[in-house]
């Protein structure tokens, strides 16, 4: 690596260093995510309201994490009891939403605290919500404040309960008075609205009641740890009856009951989530600076196959299909001969003296099994050879070749 290159790598990881440092020393963002989910500690999550209410009744107490229509529908595990809802929509279809009724309608209680709440709902029980904005100079801004109170003057005394936060501001604008009864009221911070809304009303159905509450962030970590709102939540929870089975939905939630991200311990905790970044720009800067190879890359050279079997087994062949037995033969004869000067180091067509007596001790034949082969070739050299002069040719050949080779190597 060359020296600029070295001093740019240095500078650029002191940038990163730096920025690291300025991104460790910023102060987390708050999270206003409305998760409203028992496992959360956001402000919108319902951590402290769940374990405090789970905490004054746990043998009543018992999870649903299923939808509501499959829950109602198994009559064995299901008894009397209060159904609570609670996140930023719950909107049930219309199968659920019968079964949920004819459930309430036997003396049950349903208790839904949401924003938005579904269609079917309102019209099935008479009643339309709006969402209140205040207007400036013809502009419409969101509230800044709200105060949140309840009707009965048992509970007067801890109220009104201040919102420190800017929270949605949906309210009841239309209920059925005949069966309807306005527990609960929101007032905005605006001083041309002079009455405050309903925002938590109570419906009977049946021989049950249905709760309906448009503020579900009275139920969040943020509103429960201001001053004295607790009290709010202690207050509403009266109206539900505490020695039936509570039946707390886990199915209608914005935030996820369980994580399904592989990396999300990683990416909740700030140190691990750096220490993953810097782990993933470590292997960039190895990839790009110490990555490339030191040399061009040498390629393998398969050696030739040797082939000179098949070839021989192919010319052999043609003789064969073309009935060329004597060719075939005399060519069997020039192999052999040659293969007697090149390996024997002897001229077969310059018989020395002690020619045969030699030839036979460095094959390791006889001398008579040496000289009748000869004797044959010579015979079949002056004249036209037929099959069975080339079968005997060959196995002599054969023979000569291999007559103290192992059988393995035969």
């Amino acid at each position: 690596m060359s020296r600029f290159n070295k001093i740019a790598l240095g500078v650029f990881i002191l940038l990163v260093a730096f920025l690291t440092y300025l991104e460790a020393i910023e102060p987390t963002p708050i999270n206003w995510y409305p998760s409203y989910s028992k496992l959360d500690k956001i402000p919108l999550g319902s951590y402290i309201f769940y374990e405090n209410w789970k905490e004054t009744n746990p043998e009543h107490f018992e999870e649903v994490n299923i939808p509501p229509f499959e829950f109602l529908s198994d009559s064995l595990s299901i008894t009397n009891g209060s159904y609570f809802f609670l996140n930023n929509y719950v909107n049930f279809d219309e199968d659920e939403l019968n079964k949920l009724l004819a459930w309430v309608e036997k003396g049950n209680t349903a208790f839904i605290a949401s924003d938005v709440f579904g269609d079917n709902v309102l019209d099935t029980l008479n009643l339309d919500t709006k969402p209140y904005n205040k207007k400036i100079e013809n502009q419409i801004s969101f509230i800044p404040k709200t105060e949140l109170d309840l009707v009965n003057p048992n509970f007067n005394q801890d109220g009104p309960f201040e919102v420190p936060h800017e929270f949605s501001s949906i309210y009841f604008s239309k209920i059925d008075t005949l069966k309807t009864t306005i527990l609960g009221t929101v007032r905005y911070d605006d001083d041309t609205l002079s009455e405050p809304q309903i925002n938590f009303i109570e419906t009977e159905f049946g021989d049950g009641k249905i709760f309906m509450h448009s503020t579900p962030e009275a139920f969040g970590n943020y509103f429960m740890l201001k001053n004295n709102n607790f009290k709010y939540a202690e207050n509403i929870l009266a109206y539900i009856d505490q020695d039936t089975p509570i039946y707390w939905d886990n199915y209608y939630k914005t935030g996820k009951a369980q994580p399904t991200n592989l990396l999300y311990v990683i990416m909740q905790n700030k140190a691990l989530k750096w220490a993953y970044y810097l782990m993933i720009l470590a292997s960039l800067l190895f990839i790009i600076f110490e990555g490339k190879r030191k040399q061009r890359a040498i390629p393998v050279v398969k050696p030739l196959k040797n082939q000179s079997y098949e070839y021989t087994q192919t010319i052999a062949d043609l003789y064969l299909e073309q009935k060329k037995i004597d060719e075939l033969t005399q060519k069997r004869i020039q192999h052999f001969k040659e293969y007697i000067r090149t390996d024997l180091k002897l001229d077969p067509d310059k018989k020395q003296d002690h020619f045969y007596t030699i030839l036979a001790d460095k094959s390791g034949n006889s001398i008579e099994f040496v000289k009748e082969l000869f004797k044959n070739i010579e015979a079949v050299s002056n004249k036209k050879a037929t099959a069975q002069d080339f079968e005997n040719i060959s196995k002599g050949i054969h023979k000569f070749k291999y007559a103290n080779a192992p059988k393995e190597k035969i």
